[in-house]
């Protein structure tokens, strides 16, 4: 390797760790926000209760006018946290995969075999994890989503009738 490719292949082996913690650290997220979400679920199942627990009719008091663009922002900046990890969670992972491939395929030209499957085991856990992440939080923020938008569609219509 020349030096300018030696030097690419390190920085790249810097940014391994980093990347594996951030994955760990987003599928916590998710399994975190996956709990959160089942127990809001759980508490939705009483119609009464449903209200009590929507952060949009909590931010706009009975009889008050509804500013559909002020909610639909503060739709957008509660879903924020679930969509970044929707949509950064996979390219995580497929960079925790693309980093030890470089040490694969070296060990493999040395014919070093449990090189490869060391540095290969790293890369296909990292993308595991990363995409049932992804899974989880896409999941939970498409519902989230569809909760929130039919609670902005209920203000809205409530504040047509007063």
């Amino acid at each position: 390797m020349n030096p300018l490719e030696l030097t690419l292949y390190e920085i790249s082996r810097v940014f391994l760790t980093p990347v594996l913690l951030l994955i760990t650290g987003l599928f916590c997220y998710a399994f975190i926000a996956l709990g959160a979400f089942a127990v809001e679920a759980w508490q939705r199942r009483d119609p009464a209760r449903r209200r009590a627990i929507c952060p949009l009719h909590r931010a706009v008091p009975d009889g008050e006018q509804v500013d559909s663009e002020a909610l639909q922002l503060k739709i957008l900046k509660l879903l924020e946290p679930l969509r970044i990890s929707t949509r950064t969670a996979p390219m995580l992972g497929l960079v925790a995969t693309m980093i030890p491939l470089a040490p694969a395929l070296l060990a493999l030209g040395d014919g070093d075999l449990v090189g490869v499957g060391e540095n290969l085991v790293v890369a296909f856990a990292a993308v595991i994890i990363a995409l049932i992440s992804a899974s989880i939080t896409f999941f939970v923020l498409t519902v989230r989503r569809r909760w929130l938008l039919g609670s902005l569609h209920e203000l809205e219509r409530q504040g047509q009738r007063a």
